[in-house]
């Protein structure tokens, strides 16, 4: 979801945990955007079943899918159960997305009532960054990881908001509101939640680490931004 593209396509994936799924409109518009295949990760495929979507890929332990879903999609899609319990399932989706050459994935119902999962999930697109790129869309927002120099198309008055995690990690701004000259957002210490875009597009330098940045996914979708 970045401005500059790679001069080879990227080979992108829906991963559909567990938890509270978008509207389908944004998994079909995913779909349209070159998000090629939809895989499961264990209960995912009962929001798909709900959604009345059909995933390539189910994979998990499976001590989260229901009996009846296992069941509609058996000869549907294809499944892996995987039993090792020192990952969680969102991660066996990631793991064998890398394994097939995917670059990017968008993480959907990776965030719910279960606080845990949430940060758990927070944790994985970190985790994972140097592998595949991971953009977590929940509710209205769009939160994507970015490190190096960084430059994204923005609408004038647009809501930004940034996230570090180390004093170690810099970052310089150019084109918001409320700038950053070398500066850290340390977890827990200082954040950059509600920034502003004044322009059509931002320049972002980071240095020493990754950064979250949260967009809301409709301005995103309504100007072509993804």
């Amino acid at each position: 979801m970045q401005m500059k593209k790679n001069k080879i396509a990227a080979k992108k994936c829906i991963i559909l945990a567990n938890g509270k799924p978008p509207r389908k409109s944004v998994i079909n518009y995913l779909f349209k955007s070159g998000y090629s295949t939809l895989i499961c990760a264990d209960g995912g495929a009962n929001k798909a079943k709900l959604l009345k979507l059909n995933p390539e890929i189910i994979i998990g332990d499976f001590d989260s899918i229901s009996l009846n879903t296992f069941e509609y999609f058996y000869n549907k899609a294809k499944i892996i159960r995987i039993t090792r319990q020192n990952d969680t399932d969102v991660e066996k989706a990631l793991k064998w997305a890398i394994k097939n050459k995917f670059t990017e994935a968008a993480l959907i119902g990776g965030t719910g009532d279960r606080l845990d999962h949430t940060f758990c999930n927070l944790g994985i697109v970190l985790k994972f960054f140097k592998k595949i790129k991971i953009n977590l869309i929940a509710e209205r927002s769009v939160l994507i990881p970015y490190s190096g120099n960084v430059e994204l198309k923005t609408l004038p008055g647009e809501t930004i908001s940034l996230y570090g995690f180390n004093k170690k990690t810099k970052i310089s701004t150019n084109g918001l509101k409320f700038q950053l000259k070398d500066e850290a957002l340390p977890f827990g210490v200082r954040e950059s939640t509600s920034n502003v875009a004044v322009g059509d597009k931002i320049k972002l330098a980071i240095k020493g680490g990754i950064i979250f940045v949260i967009r809301e996914f409709n301005i995103l979708k309504t100007n072509d931004f993804i």
